[in-house]
């Protein structure tokens, strides 16, 4: 298969994907996906037959959809071009998932100020009034607890907000993955590109600056005053879970380590993992691991 052929049928995949975008549900697994065309595009074409592609599959799908697609495919296709032009210049994998994650995350805080600034809509506001409809439905219907009250729905809903920068980051950080994991696949394979992927499992080591950062973020909480409005609160109703989640998958890391050193089936640390992320305070392995290196009374001699 040549590579106009390619070309064209990945820029079918991409119009079907925008499509997908407008369906509830099985948008979530477009927005996984829709990345990969694009980049599989900017990586392999010329930039200005790259530029034809883009324009005649967005305009297509347009003309189908209307305006929502474009904007999801305008969404999509900045981290798509700053990734695939990360891989023309042979970059490491943990860079080019930091700076599309941080593409992404840029981009939706700045959709956030422009949906508020241009066309007055919060919308932040509007998921808290969608949750508490939701909420005052389901009492109606008696599914909620009987002491449920609406002190507890605003208590709620405004954790919700305050936790918008973690979920953002957490949200980004997934759709950076999955476009790498896949679109690194299709182009060492299909393209018989070199694309860098990230370290095996078992050598994964974050940074031991994380562990002083998570302990000074658990002292100042311990000490936080009852003003959860304040900018530090907010800072660590994101920061800690977030510390914690990059700790869970520190530990996962460190099970997989041992796994190796003796000589487990693939199979264990597969399901040790799944504690881990159900249980928070197993993400403490972790933590350990990255402050004490522990993993020499595992190595094999």
């Amino acid at each position: 298969m040549n590579t106009g052929l390619k070309s064209v049928l990945w820029s079918a995949a991409a119009i079907v994907l925008l499509l997908m975008m407008t369906i509830p549900v099985i948008n979530i697994l477009a927005s996984v996906l829709i990345m990969v065309p694009f980049i599989v595009l900017y990586t392999t074409l010329p930039r200005k037959l790259f530029a034809l592609y883009v324009v005649i599959t967005l305009g297509l799908a347009y003309a189908l959809m209307g305006p929502a697609v474009l904007i999801f495919g305008l969404f999509f296709l900045v981290p798509s071009i700053v990734a695939g032009h990360m891989y023309q210049r042979k970059a490491q994998a943990r860079t080019v998932l930091t700076v599309t994650t941080i593409v992404l995350l840029a981009q939706m805080l700045l959709e956030l100020l422009l949906f508020s600034a241009i066309l007055r809509v919060s919308l932040v506001s509007e998921l808290g009034n969608l949750f508490r409809n939701s909420v005052r439905e389901l009492g109606q219907q008696g599914l909620m607890p009987p002491v449920w009250n609406d002190a507890m729905t605003d208590a709620l809903i405004k954790l919700m907000m305050q936790s918008i920068p973690l979920v953002f980051i957490i949200l980004s950080f997934v759709l950076a993955v999955s476009a790498h994991w896949i679109s690194r696949r299709v182009l060492n394979r299909a393209y018989g590109q070199e694309i860098s992927g990230m370290p095996h499992a078992k050598d994964w080591m974050m940074p031991k600056s994380l562990v002083f950062y998570y302990v000074a973020a658990l002292i100042l909480e311990l000490f936080m005053t009852g003003d959860h409005n304040s900018y530090i609160s907010v800072v660590l109703i994101n920061m800690i879970p977030l510390l914690r989640l990059v700790f869970a998958i520190q530990t996962v890391g460190f099970f997989f380590f041992v796994a190796d050193q003796k000589r487990w089936h693939k199979a264990v640390p597969l399901l040790l993992a799944v504690p881990v992320f159900l249980f928070p305070p197993l993400s403490l392995i972790g933590v350990l691991d990255t402050a004490f290196p522990i993993r020499k009374s595992f190595k094999r001699t």
